[in-house]
């Protein structure tokens, strides 16, 4: 079985000797970058399980980075490290397909756990590839051997934690879900707030309704939570 590999971009040399002496001790490899034009080469270059970007570096933001990753097709879960806490930042970072946002100062223990918890979710993403079964709900199809879904035979672009979640709605739709249902379901012992979940929402909208303002599909059920309607 090969090896973990964690790609870690971050313009502070000790910050990355951090990260990487934090997860070498989980057996995780560890690649470094000095800046955003290295750690997007080696993202086109090389598999990674999971990479961490520094927001604020020199010669490319790891918001840009990360918007070139994924326009590259690499749905790899990206995790955004900064030294600023507010919302509009994680709001951003979460708009262009972050799976993750990490304010420093960070607790390696913590750290360490985040990034191994997404490690295995996306692990079992690749895992699901094997199968063959379609999810057919309405205009949407889910791919469970490519993990992938398409609407009215358009392919969709979704970040891996947009796909989990849209996936998870389609396999029990018409039911609904509280927020805390939700996190133990799709982001399972991940711990997030009330904002996280509603910026996932708003931008699963965005990619999937006709009119994101009037979802006909991923609805909300005011005082309870979310339910995903096929009928549309």
């Amino acid at each position: 079985m090969a090896k973990t590999k964690v790609l870690i971009a971050d313009d502070e040399a000790h910050i990355r000797k951090l990260v990487a002496a934090s997860l070498e001790c989980e057996n995780i490899e560890v690649v470094q970058a000095c800046n955003g034009s290295d750690a997007l080469e080696l993202a086109r270059q090389d598999a990674f399980d999971l990479i961490i970007l520094d927001i604020m570096m020199e010669d490319i933001t790891g918001y840009d980075v990360i918007s070139r990753i994924r326009s590259l097709g690499i749905n790899t879960p990206i995790f955004l490290l900064s030294g600023r806490s507010e919302d509009h930042d994680k709001i951003i970072g979460y708009g262009i397909g972050a799976d993750g946002y990490i304010t420093k100062p960070f607790s390696p223990s913590v750290l360490c756990a985040q990034v191994k918890t997404h490690i295995r979710r996306y692990k079992e993403l690749l895992g699901a590839k094997e199968k063959s079964s379609k999810i057919n709900l309405g205009p949407f199809t889910f791919n469970e051997k490519t993990y992938t879904c398409s609407k009215n035979g358009i392919l969709l672009n979704l970040s891996s934690k947009e796909l989990q979640l849209l996936k998870f709605f389609m396999e029990n739709p018409n039911q609904v879900f509280t927020k805390e249902q939700l996190y133990q379901n799709v982001w399972g012992d991940i711990v997030i707030d009330d904002n996280t979940i509603m910026v996932y929402v708003r931008h699963l909208r965005s990619k999937i309704e006709d009119v994101p303002e009037k979802p006909k599909y991923l609805q909300t059920v005011w005082g309870i939570g979310y339910k995903f309607s096929a009928e549309g």
